[in-house]
């Protein structure tokens, strides 16, 4: 399942993102969003965990939760809109 979170710390890195989710299972991926021409955070990202169930746990329990003094959002990403 992949999972969107967002209102991340400007500061957090991939490692920060991915320590947060591995308590609740297996993380494959873990992306803080980049800007192209700053190179900075862009305040979101996304995880990816291959158990459904320990992701489900993962989004009910982080989102609304405390990570570098900023409340997470999170919840399930939504597919990604074609643009032209």
């Amino acid at each position: 399942m992949k999972i969107f979170v967002g209102n991340l710390n400007y500061q957090t890195n991939d490692d920060d993102l991915r320590a947060a989710f591995s308590p609740y299972g297996e993380v494959t991926d873990a992306t803080v969003v980049l800007d192209r021409m700053t190179n900075r955070s862009r305040g979101f990202g996304f995880v990816e965990m291959p158990d459904s169930a320990a992701a489900g746990a993962a989004v009910s329990s982080l989102n609304g939760a405390d990570l570098a003094g900023r409340p997470l959002t999170v919840n399930e990403a939504r597919p990604r809109e074609d643009r032209r």
